[in-house]
């Protein structure tokens, strides 16, 4: 038997403390995969793109995972697909979800550990949070940030005011015109758009900022400038994907340019911002076992608590 998740079905079994447990373990264990994962994109001869993860892999799990996902801008949701969770032993489809709900939910705690691990301690009064996208991954970065450290306050920002209003109302934050009045007031800035031309520069940041830019995660998508990246202790989630499809490909920067991965982090083989006036920056791509790490989780606990619908696809 499969097990059909929805959204309301993950959102009854996923929450960000056991999430983030997990993603950080997947970060310090990835690199013992035998397999690496893959990340294949295509344009369509439509207002759109198709992106497949193969296969999502990690050691201890026996279960992979495969994702196909629409993206399509001015479509609301803009992204939509479905996991495939695949039994390690016999390649049983154990469930089938949606891949919208897990793709926020891993992308936006992912980067909150991130986030919280290079932007230094944080004051004691908490820090003020900035964010440029008032959408699904960056509620998952408020909502993960809000369980790792303080917060004193949080300035939104979106082309669309009534989100920014709407979000700025769910997380006792303030909505705000610009992206430069963001930067401005934000020890951490959270980036999440489809932009295609920098919204930040050198110029617009400060020593001792940290920045996350989740919007460069495929060809021709660009938040950051190369001035910034370049001057920035810059770490990815994969360098040979941030030079062939993210911030690096975006900025026309080696994969010299960024100095660790956030596995090297935490696994030690780094140290991360040692400096507390220097800038941070974490642009990852999203990979294929970040969705693994977060469908199984919500596998086991839909199978547990019997959430979700069973059908027999051979029958």
């Amino acid at each position: 038997m499969t097990r059909l998740l929805t959204r309301s079905d993950l959102h009854a079994v996923l929450e960000p403390e056991s999430c983030i447990a997990a993603l950080r373990d997947g970060f310090r264990a990835a690199a013992a995969s035998r397999i690496a994962g893959q990340r294949i994109r295509t344009d369509l001869p439509f207002p759109g793109t198709a992106t497949a993860l193969i296969p999502g892999v990690l050691p201890g799990i026996d279960a992979y995972t495969v994702k196909a996902n629409a993206k399509f801008p001015a479509a609301r949701p803009a992204l939509r697909g479905v996991i495939c969770l695949h039994s390690g032993h016999d390649g049983e489809l154990l469930a089938l979800m949606d891949s919208a709900t897990v793709t926020a939910w891993r992308t936006g705690l992912a980067a909150a550990l991130a986030t919280h691990l290079l932007a230094g301690p944080a004051p004691a009064r908490g820090s003020v949070v900035g964010v440029v996208g008032a959408g699904a991954q960056a509620e998952l970065m408020v909502r993960g940030l809000d369980t790792l450290r303080g917060r004193r306050e949080l300035l939104v920002h979106d082309s669309d005011p009534n989100r920014a209003d709407d979000f700025a109302s769910r997380h006792d934050g303030r909505a705000v015109t610009s992206v430069e009045e963001v930067a401005a007031a934000a020890d951490i800035v959270l980036l999440a758009t489809w932009s295609r031309v920098p919204l930040l520069r050198l110029a617009d940041t400060r020593p001792g900022q940290h920045v996350t830019s989740l919007g460069s995660d495929e060809p021709g998508k660009q938040e950051l400038s190369a001035d910034l990246l370049e001057s920035a202790l810059l770490v990815v989630d994969d360098r040979e994907l941030a030079v062939a499809m993210g911030a690096l490909a975006a900025a026309g920067l080696p994969a010299t340019a960024a100095e660790a991965t956030l596995g090297e982090i935490l696994r030690g083989d780094h140290p991360g911002r040692t400096d507390a006036t220097a800038r941070s920056v974490y642009a990852p791509v999203g990979l294929p076992w970040q969705d693994l790490a977060l469908a199984w989780i919500a596998f086991r606990q839909a199978e547990r608590r019997g959430i979700g619908t069973t059908i027999d696809l051979l029958a």
